[in-house]
């Protein structure tokens, strides 16, 4: 027995068995995530329930257990219709339903607010607009193209209104640092510029109108619906967003609509308090925020791993910055948002402020939290990451080719730009994977220095200078928070939560693997009888 503890094997097999639990246990929450986050899309039949005392409920199953007061199985259905009933799901005991059906009529409406609307379609009004159809179904299909045709007008007229309204905001811009330099010696200038932008503001102004008028024809198109209890509801078809019928729907159709939702998810925005539509400007805004965090800590990073092991005398100095690097990993992150905060915040951003942009004060520009200060802030979290990977790579390669290099006449930079961090790119790499996965997770931080629950515009766009890193923007991580925890509905909010967890866990594998991808390329390229 003493010599089977001798060997090892029982702290490998307790190493390898921990290994295996800590993967099943990952492995259940991805499942758990996946299995709430996809079938939130899928299209589920409205059941009716006919109760004991005579009501009625049309609803989904959304989810079964024992009632805790008597122990019988209850079900939690989705009523939907918030403007009408006041919540959106309700209890019901096994015992009190009498009869159980799912009407082929039955209807789900997607609204832009107040939730969903589960009902019935009693009939079309739609002024100014002729209907063909022969059932009441198909005429609401036909209204509901209608309106789609004038609604797309109309977010055309706006992208137009959106352009003209950033231009005279140039303009105000411009005018300000004219009048900031001295109203008399640039009056010329200014009466231009005034000209300019009330030329634009005409134009915008007209638009407007012509926006406002449309949306006032659409809005006159309306449905009248009445609930499973009977009672009447008519909706604009500008409200609605999609239309189903579940109980009639064919498994081909279901799957379209499956498809659609998730379009929806990925390139929509966000409405209802975040806990419906898109999650697009999140996506963007947590994917621009790693990129830009790894251009920023990737260079300074290996660049003070290689100044550390390299070129820097082993003494004192040195070993109190490595002990520094070490424990900089192991500081919490909301630090590290208040250091940044104070530091780039309003210390380089306020500088910058005084500098170039002192006619806006006092609302600041770069003075206030955005993407650049997230970025800056998330490469100091995670630069010491990439600085011990890096090091511990160039350990990692054998002195004698330093040697054999400047044997043949290279000079001490030649072979480290031509030998050594070719060879240590793949532990470069791995410090570069941990970075990224840690960083796309933080939000304390991003809290003080830049996200939003809902970002107008991202830091992206059409217009000059294409990036605004003074913007702004939404991350993936805080949108779980926000809906999460900060949701008036929290049932409601549920399913999205699940569904931004599942998206945040696909960036952080689908930027983890390809740089695994990359760095296993590298790897094979440079390998050594070290590695």
């Amino acid at each position: 027995m003493k010599l089977f503890w001798k060997t090892g094997e029982p702290y490998v097999l307790a190493t390898g068995a921990a290994l295996a639990i800590i993967l099943v246990m990952s492995l259940a929450l991805v499942g758990v995530v996946m299995t709430n986050g996809l079938g939130y899309f899928w299209p589920r039949s409205l059941v009716k329930y006919v109760l004991t005392d005579g009501t009625a409920a049309l609803g989904q199953v959304t989810q079964e257990e024992n009632n805790p007061l008597t122990g019988k199985k209850r079900l939690q259905l989705k009523v939907a219709n918030r403007d009408l009933l006041g919540q959106d799901f309700r209890w019901i005991d096994e015992k009190d339903i009498t009869s159980r059906s799912l009407p082929t009529d039955a209807l789900l409406l997607e609204r832009r607010e107040h939730g969903n609307f589960f009902g019935f379609l009693t009939g079309v009004t739609a002024e100014g607009v002729s209907l063909t159809a022969a059932t009441p179904f198909g005429q609401l299909q036909q209204a509901l193209r209608v309106v789609s045709e004038r609604m797309k007008a109309t977010t055309t007229i706006k992208q137009q209104m959106s352009d003209l309204n950033n231009r005279a905001e140039r303009y105000r811009l411009k005018l300000l640092k004219l009048e900031f330099k001295g109203a008399e010696k640039n009056s010329t200038a200014i009466a231009g510029l005034t000209s300019e932008r009330e030329k634009v503001l005409a134009d915008f102004a007209r638009l407007n109108d012509q926006a406002t008028t449309t949306l006032a024809e659409i809005t006159r198109i309306t449905a009248q619906f009445t609930d499973v209890s009977g009672t009447a509801k008519e909706i604009s078809l500008a409200e609605i967003v999609a239309l189903q019928q579940p109980n009639s729907m064919s498994p081909l159709a279901k799957c379209a609509a499956y498809l659609e939702r998730v379009r929806e998810l990925l390139l929509d925005d966000p409405r209802e308090s975040n806990t419906e539509g898109g999650l697009f400007p999140a996506i963007f805004g947590t994917v621009m925020m790693v990129l830009l965090m790894s251009l920023f800590s990737l260079p300074f990073g290996v660049v003070a791993a290689i100044y550390l092991r390299e070129y820097a005398r082993d003494g004192l100095v040195t070993r109190m910055v490595r002990i520094a690097v070490n424990n900089l990993a192991g500081v919490p992150s909301i630090v590290y948002g208040v250091f940044g905060l104070g530091f780039f915040v309003y210390g380089i951003g306020g500088s910058l402020d005084s500098l170039f942009f002192a006619e806006r004060l006092p609302t600041p520009t770069f003075g206030t939290g955005g993407i650049l200060w997230s970025s800056l802030t998330l490469a100091l979290l995670t630069v010491p990451v990439i600085i011990v990977a890096t090091e511990e790579s160039l350990a990692s390669i054998p002195k004698g080719i330093r040697e054999g290099s400047l044997a043949l006449g290279a000079t001490k930079f030649q072979t480290l730009m031509k030998i050594l961090l070719p060879m240590a790119t793949p532990g470069i790499m791995t410090g570069l994977i941990l970075s990224m996965a840690r960083a796309a997770g933080e939000v304390a931080p991003l809290m003080i220095v830049g996200v939003v629950k809902l970002a107008p515009t991202l830091p992206f766009d059409t217009n000059f200078p294409f990036f605004h890193m003074d913007r702004k923007f939404m991350h993936l991580g805080f949108h779980i928070y926000d809906v999460g925890f900060q949701s008036p509905n929290v049932e409601a909010a549920k399913p999205m939560v699940y569904v931004t967890t599942m998206l945040l866990l696909a960036i952080v594998i689908i930027a983890s693997s390809t740089a695994i991808y990359l760095r296993n390329r590298m790897r094979s390229r440079y390998t050594t009888s070290t590695f």
